[in-house]
């Protein structure tokens, strides 16, 4: 047992290999099992508009297909964090890409609302996968192959989002949109026979027992609070269910955290989570997780409208997949770059630089939206950024927790960028919905809308980076074990 594992009272599951034998083919298997499971965040985004045709509902019921995905996520990411430190982070894995599979069948054979949200939840609860595969390659991978490897996770997120509208608006284009989920169904699949190949279980176990009134508690405040966040423009902010729901979450999630500093075995060790570099890191994720969205509702919005407008580019929907792509190549691009910048000026700098990239590429936005061109080369530089930083964050989340309790820290801090991404939608929607011009007889979302949430954008980006300089002095990127060996002598 590594000497880090010893401190913080790990364990290590007998007749476990301790290392992976093949590095390379590991950090391959594991992003691409991150890619495939975010792809769900925009595999539903072409056939939204025609969902309550399909499912043969209204418009309003057919947004829970939607919003299901982003509850279940919420839900399920601290929840898998912690299985995994505890029974075996591989075990977890391979039943959180199962959940996705499940659900992406049930979805291809469903022409109903209730079924489709049964199959949108599945697929959601998938969401602890990218959380579960950096700390695998904490446990697992070579200590000087580290800090690229969980930069390529962590940017898996955002990948697997940008490329899967492109995927997905071709298959629709050419195919019955139960396609879309047959072939999601398929991808993860194969991801789950290549983790079974390729992916070693990490030997590193947390013990204790598992916290169901933490689970419990912590699922009903994020609930009420990511209910009212994302239905607070159909219901009414000012309206009693939406306060009440957010009264309702503070309530609980308070409930909870006295719960959880007095439990022996806490789903969450609140007292970890509140070391600075961690909380800060958190912080800041939330931070950027606003930044990182607020493009993805302008850019699309701003390519589809009528070109009639005065602002609209009036492009097709393979066409906005083909703009939106190249952020998602630029995001993996820079994990070798994250990495790098980690390593010789510690990950704080990192996380300091993709701020500063993300604030210049929505300050870029605010001007250059005249064309596609234009817009490729603002998400590409926004994209850049969130590489950047999102690579750090998983550095600055190790460096300060303890081996056993990795699973864990990383997915709150994924959990943190949810909450990030929701409050942008809710923040730019509302945003979008009141800053309009006439159309034809249609509002829609005027120029200055557009400009307006870049500029959020950008100054969520500045927060972002007055955060990180909070986050206490340049730390080492984090070694889990003592006797790391590159086995296979890849460089």
């Amino acid at each position: 047992m590594s000497q880090a594992a010893q401190a913080d009272g790990a364990t290590h599951a007998p007749g476990e290999a301790p290392a992976a034998s093949r590095p390379t083919a590991v950090i391959a298997v594991l992003a691409f099992a991150g890619i495939s499971v975010s792809l769900m965040q925009t595999l539903i985004v072409p056939i939204v508009p025609r969902l309550p045709e399909y499912l043969h509902t209204t418009p309003g019921q057919a947004a829970w297909a939607v919003t299901a995905t982003l509850l279940a996520a919420a839900v399920a990411t601290p929840v898998a964090g912690r299985l995994g430190d505890m029974f075996g982070k591989r075990r977890v894995l391979l039943a959180s890409i199962g959940l996705m599979v499940a659900g992406s069948l049930v979805a291809a054979v469903s022409d109903g609302l209730a079924p489709m949200i049964v199959a949108r939840t599945l697929q959601g609860a998938s969401a602890g996968v990218i959380p579960l595969g950096i700390s695998i390659m904490r446990d697992t991978v070579p200590a000087h192959r580290l800090g690229g490897a969980t930069a390529a996770m962590s940017a898996s997120l955002g990948v697997g989002g940008a490329l899967g509208l492109p995927a997905a608006a071709l298959l629709v284009q050419n195919a019955d949109w139960h396609a879309l989920f047959w072939a999601a169904a398929a991808i993860g699949a194969f991801g789950a026979v290549l983790i079974a190949a390729v992916v070693p279980e990490s030997p590193v176990r947390s013990g204790g027992r598992f916290d169901p009134v933490g689970a419990v508690g912590l699922s009903v405040g994020l609930l009420c609070l990511l209910l009212g966040v994302s239905k607070g423009a159909d219901w009414g902010w000012t309206g009693g269910t939406v306060l009440g729901l957010f009264a309702a979450a503070v309530v609980a999630l308070v409930l909870w955290g006295v719960w959880e500093l007095r439990t022996a075995h806490p789903l969450v060790d609140l007292r970890t989570t509140a070391r600075p570099q961690v909380l800060a890191t958190n912080a800041a994720s939330v931070v950027f997780g606003f930044a990182m969205f607020a493009m993805s509702l302008v850019l699309p919005q701003v390519l589809q409208l009528p070109a009639a407008t005065g602002h609209g580019l009036g492009s097709d929907l393979l066409t906005v997949g083909l703009v939106m792509a190249p952020s998602g190549l630029v995001m993996m691009a820079m994990a070798p770059v994250s990495s790098r910048i980690s390593r010789a000026a510690g990950p704080k700098v990192t996380l300091m630089v993709g701020a500063v990239v993300v604030a210049l590429g929505y300050g870029l936005g605010t001007v250059l939206m005249g064309s596609a061109w234009e817009l490729v080369a603002v998400s590409s530089v926004i994209g850049c950024g969130i590489g950047l930083a999102y690579g750090a964050m998983p550095a600055l989340i190790m460096a300060a927790v303890p081996v056993s309790q990795t699973a864990a820290a990383n997915s709150l801090n994924t959990l943190m960028r949810s909450v990030g991404t929701s409050t942008s939608s809710a923040v730019a929607g509302v945003v979008l919905a009141h800053m309009t011009v006439d159309f034809g007889g249609t509002a829609v979302p005027s120029e200055g809308a557009f400009v307006t949430v870049m500029a959020m954008g950008a100054a969520a980006a500045v927060v972002a980076l007055l955060v990180a300089a909070l986050i206490p002095g340049r730390r080492r990127i984090p070694v889990a074990r003592s006797d790391r060996s590159d086995r296979s002598g890849a460089p």
